[in-house]
C-alpha cells in the first residue's frame, strides 16, 4: 500500500500560540516514542503569520495514519485542540512523486 499523507492548517486564537505549541511538543514526543509507521510529523509556524501553524504529516499508509488516530497522546491533542484553535483545514494527500529521506522512499 501507498504511502499516506496529510497537509493540516491551523489557524490559532489570539494568544494561545504558546499553549497550542507546548501541546504540539508534548504530542510529538508520543509520536516519536510510538509510531514507527508515522515517517513524517512536521510543524511549522507561519512567517509573518503568528496565528498559523503547518502540518506535514507522512504515514506508510492507512493503516499507520488510523494506528496514529487511535495513540493516547493524538486523542489527548484532539480533545485539547478547540482550546487554542479557531480554524482547521485539512488536505489528504496521496504522495505520488517528490523527494523524501530514503527511509519513506518505496
Amino acid at each position: 500500500m501507498a504511502n499516506f499523507g496529510l497537509f493540516v492548517r491551523f489557524t490559532l486564537r489570539d494568544g494561545a500560540g504558546d499553549e497550542f505549541d507546548a501541546l504540539m511538543r508534548e504530542t510529538t514526543a508520543g509520536i516519536r516514542a510510538h509510531e514507527p509507521g508515522t515517517l513524517i510529523y512536521a510543524c511549522h509556524e507561519v512567517e509573518g503569520a503568528p496565528n498559523e501553524r503547518i502540518f506535514f504529516e507522512l504515514y506508510a499508509d492507512r493503516d499507520a495514519f488510523e494506528e496514529h488516530e487511535r495513540q493516547p497522546h493524538t486523542r489527548h491533542f484532539l480533545a485539547e485542540r478547540s482550546k487554542y484553535v479557531e480554524k482547521t483545514e485539512v488536505d489528504r494527500l496521496q504522495p505520488y512523486a517528490g523527494k523524501y529521506p530514503a527511509e519513506v522512499e518505496k
